[in-house]
């Protein structure tokens, strides 16, 4: 059995643009012909290959066929380039890649802009969890993604970037107002009495201060509340789905919060936050990419071991 390449494509781009009337634009014909084409590869392949929901999403069934599309889209661009012809450079590449809020708002796109300069190529990011990203993967939405999974997807290249260290910190006066015990760091310049005013013990001061989550799935404050032996169900808690403004939430006082050094640094060394009691937190990052001989993924994942290599701390 073949799969016809045109129809592959005309489903990814489908699964792409998650609707067949956007497929339609991208791909310059009706939305008929391209639900004429999905239908065709349906028949031949004897599976349905599309949900046909607001977005469209690929079947368990359809997922491999997106897949083998974008990567023939993806050899087929490193062939163009190699020949030197014009077209590679009026036709940019869509790549298709997986990250994690966090290293999307700090270290992430350096490397991306760096490789934009020297391929003809446009970044289609996707910002799910680091637990989660790997998933993309799996089901063919993206061609490499930052994750916090060390064992390779199948078909897929893994290599060590490096760990993000997050800290439990919280502004000078929401610590004060809520009784919080502060790191061992911040307590030879005032006595305990000065840190905070009497009231509840620091664990059960934590087990009632608000907090800020970045969504229903972030388990970091979960897991540092747990550290200390507190449900970590108990305290309320800020939803703020968006890395900066998580950060600028826990910088407003609203919560505490677990932040990255690239957003805490420099509020920490003048003051403005304080870091909380307890140890913290290292997230082992990783890059995984589909296992292809090609320039382009190449050169990504170069940048972003480059990048890793300054930003990110040592395992």
């Amino acid at each position: 059995m073949e799969i016809p390449l045109d129809l592959a494509r005309t489903l990814a781009v489908v699964i792409d643009e998650g609707t067949f009337d956007a497929a339609a634009r991208r791909l310059r014909i009706t939305p008929s012909a391209v639900s004429q084409r999905v239908k065709a590869l349906e028949q031949q392949l004897g599976r349905v290959l599309v949900v046909r929901s607001k977005p469209a999403r690929a079947t368990e069934a359809g997922a491999p066929i997106v897949r083998l599309a974008r990567q023939v889209a993806l050899l087929e661009h490193d062939a163009i380039a190699e020949f030197g012809l014009d077209e590679a450079s009026a036709r940019p590449l869509s790549l298709a890649l997986a990250v994690n809020a966090d290293s999307l708002a700090t270290w992430f796109l350096p490397a991306l802009a760096r490789v934009g300069e020297r391929h003809p190529v446009v970044f289609d990011l996707h910002r799910d969890d680091q637990d989660f990203t790997a998933g993309l993967l799996e089901s063919g939405t993206v061609l490499g993604a930052v994750t916090s999974q060390s064992a390779p997807v199948a078909g897929c290249l893994v290599r060590p970037l490096g760990v993000m260290r997050y800290e439990p910190v919280a502004t000078p006066a929401f610590a004060e107002r809520w009784g919080l015990a502060l790191g061992s760091g911040m307590r030879g310049s005032r006595g305990r009495g000065e840190q905070r005013r009497r009231g509840p013990e620091p664990a059960a001061a934590l087990a009632t201060a608000p907090l800020v989550d970045f969504d229903r799935r972030d388990d970091l404050q979960r897991e540092h509340l747990t550290a200390q032996g507190i449900d970590p169900d108990g305290p309320p808690r800020h939803f703020v789905p968006a890395s900066s403004d998580f950060a600028t939430a826990v910088k407003l006082g609203l919560g505490w919060g677990m932040l990255p050094a690239f957003q805490s640094a420099a509020e920490l060394e003048r003051g403005a936050l304080v870091r909380l009691d307890g140890a913290p937190i290292d997230v082992p990052l990783f890059w995984q990419q589909w296992n292809l001989r090609s320039t382009l993924l190449t050169a990504v994942a170069d940048e972003l071991a480059a990048e890793a290599r300054t930003a990110l701390a040592r395992p």
